[in-house]
């Protein structure tokens, strides 16, 4: 079992008491009692995200007693970025942000906070639903990373898309249908580009928001690349132009 993770009805009660950050919580669907309702009602009453699985999933992911419900700590604490954004600006600077539309594998979510934290990114953006759960894997992908670089989860991406730029960031999605590529951009002004899921890319509702959709050239005879190496090549050339 990993160390974050805990089950069964009792610990993930004393949890909530505790009042830890908890990541998210799987539910056995149809299940119904009233500790699950309990838990239920705390969680979204603290934005904390509950997902109902069938119980093949939550045998999977311990064989012992789980009685129907899994919880997972957070290893970080999230940050909010209304916060991170004007503090950043007090301090001289002009933010770096990078939003995360659904990455759901951890170990490219470890890797791209690696390359984030490299490149002097101000913060990690991703949704509270439909992203990847920072686990040990994420942790240790991450090479620390995780642990120095503020990640900032929210309910409505694009919100907070529109916070960013009420805030005067220029907001940058990438994608292999941009309409020119990342060398033509300006990008020594305050910052934020979006990268989408490893499925199916950005969602057409934040494309919208965006101020440009930019595209990594590729010679080779290939349409796309993993979304973290994509997101090592566009922090490096923000790191390029802004030096």
């Amino acid at each position: 079992m990993e160390n974050n993770m805990f089950f069964g009805l009792h610990p993930v009660e004393e949890l909530i008491r505790a009042g830890k950050e908890i990541e998210k919580i799987f539910v056995q669907s149809g299940l119904r009692s009233p500790q699950i309702s309990e838990i239920v009602h705390y969680a979204r009453t603290n934005n904390i995200p509950v997902q109902y699985v069938p119980i093949e999933k939550l045998n999977r992911l311990t064989r012992k007693n789980h009685q129907g419900v899994v919880a997972f700590v957070c290893p970080i604490s999230y940050q909010l970025i209304e916060e991170v954004i004007p503090m950043v600006y007090d301090e001289g600077r002009m933010p770096f942000v990078v939003i995360l539309d659904r990455v759901t594998d951890v170990r490219n979510f470890g890797a791209i906070a690696r390359t984030c934290y490299a490149a002097g990114v101000d913060a990690i953006v991703i949704p509270s639903r439909g992203s990847a759960l920072i686990n040990g894997d994420a942790m240790k992908t991450s090479a620390g990373a995780l642990s120095r670089i503020n990640v900032c989860r929210v309910d409505n991406v694009k919100d907070a898309i529109d916070f960013m730029k009420s805030s005067g960031l220029k907001v940058i999605s990438i994608s292999e249908k941009g309409r020119k590529n990342i060398w033509e951009s300006d990008m020594k002004v305050p910052l934020a580009i979006m990268m989408g899921s490893e499925e199916d890319g950005i969602s057409e509702a934040y494309l919208k928001r965006s101020d440009e959709h930019l595209l990594i050239p590729m010679p080779g005879d290939i349409d796309s690349l993993n979304v973290s190496v994509a997101t090592g090549i566009v922090c490096f050339e923000v790191v390029r132009q802004r030096l």
